[in-house]
């Protein structure tokens, strides 16, 4: 398993929260993804032979979130 950590911008309401978190947590290899509102960053601990981290990048941009950074651990 890995760690992801995405940076983003600003995140301003408690929908956008469940929106990523579930988008996040219905793909495949994702064991947990969590939004850290205060930081505004979103943490995800995922299975890499299953899905990249470029995958779940793209998962949070489709949903019309830019990614300012990542950080894989």
């Amino acid at each position: 398993m890995k760690t992801v950590k995405f940076q983003m911008d600003a995140l301003t309401c408690p929908s956008c929260i469940k929106k990523i978190e579930g988008a996040l947590n219905r793909q495949k290899g994702v064991q947990e993804a969590k939004v850290l509102f205060h930081s505004s960053k979103v943490k995800v601990v995922y299975d890499e032979a299953v899905v990249s981290a470029d995958k779940l990048q793209g998962i949070i941009t489709k949903l019309g979130y830019p990614v300012l950074s990542k950080k894989i651990a």
